[in-house]
């Protein structure tokens, strides 16, 4: 997007966080560039009045430019998007409206009138098929100043998930850690070294069942220096995958790949987990790695404690029926 191509409307349409952010920061960086002192104004839209939305875009007394962001338009009330879709037909002189909608039926006229007032349209979906998370991962490399052979992106995809911001980050951090040549056995020596290893083989071995393998595991990665909430993020996302495999239709493990965002073979490792857990447990097990979240990010005094504390909750969790 070009800055003298900017239009006063901008839709962001689709729930990828990742991308509707980046979406976002673009249009603001296209706006800058002609206009260096643009202030940035942001709400979502769930209890945003049509008086407030008019304090937002209500010109300044030295008419500065503006970029108006609402969030999640989809969840506003029908007097806000009758508000909005009027002040299409009026625009403020130097506003950018930038409105980020799901993409769900809801004030779905709201985006058509968007559509036909010729906003600029970014489309920021889920990437939810494994062939386009590795499609993703080589785009990423490639932007970062990197090359990737194909192998090596699906590596990553196995290794990280289906996570675009977590793709994204060790994409860079690969290309930052290898010069820029990326192949399979790069993934395993920079990725899978630090994260497999540590976090998430503690992960699996919570989730089975091995508290001493677990602990064991706990001890080496701290011994390293691993991140707290790294090695936070792998049981949560242990737990996660249990719950979404347990939840999900009989089938394939290929058919469901692109449905839960997964690998196929992380369906069939689960697969092989989860039937030693009831629904109680799960219940228990999302509610121990929530709070581990929290805790890792400030909430608790001793967080190696906390973190401790939780893969023993997530093996005893496994027990309850």
């Amino acid at each position: 997007m070009a800055a003298h191509k900017v239009p006063p409307f901008v839709l962001v349409s689709g729930d990828e966080p990742l991308l509707v952010d980046r979406a976002i920061t673009r249009t603001l960086s296209a706006v800058r560039k002609a206009e260096p002192d643009v202030e940035r104004r942001e709400r979502p839209v769930t209890g945003l009045t049509p008086g407030e939305f008019a304090d937002m875009v209500a010109p300044s007394l030295f008419a500065e430019p503006r970029v108006v962001v609402l969030r999640g338009a989809q969840e506003s009330a029908k007097e806000l998007a009758n508000t909005l879709i009027g002040y299409l037909d009026d625009p403020v002189e130097g506003v950018v409206l930038v409105v980020h909608h799901t993409g769900a039926a809801r004030n779905k006229p709201l985006v058509d009138a968007l559509r036909k007032h010729d906003a600029a349209v970014f489309t920021c979906n889920k990437i939810k098929k494994p062939a386009e998370q590795a499609d993703f991962v080589r785009a990423e490399i490639s932007h970062a100043g990197g090359t990737c052979t194909s192998a090596a992106a699906v590596a990553l995809v196995d290794a990280v998930g289906a996570d675009l911001a977590e793709l994204a980050m060790a994409a860079g951090q690969l290309v930052a850690d290898t010069g820029g040549l990326i192949d399979e056995t790069a993934v395993a020596r920079y990725y899978r070294g630090k994260a497999d290893v540590s976090g998430f083989t503690i992960a699996d071995k919570a989730v089975a069942g091995d508290l001493p393998g677990a602990l064991e595991s706990l001890r080496w990665a701290e011994d390293i220096g691993v991140a707290p909430v790294l090695i936070a993020d792998a049981l949560a996302d242990g737990v996660r995958t249990l719950a979404k495999v347990a939840g999900a239709r009989g089938g394939n493990s290929y058919s469901l790949a692109g449905e839960l965002g997964m690998p196929p073979w992380k369906i069939d490792k689960a697969r092989g987990v989860v039937r030693h857990w009831s629904p109680a447990g799960l219940a228990k097990g999302m509610a121990v790695v929530a709070d581990l979240n929290a805790d890792v990010k400030g909430a608790a005094a001793d967080v190696d404690y906390a973190v401790e504390r939780a893969v023993i909750a997530v093996v005893r969790a496994r027990a309850l029926r």
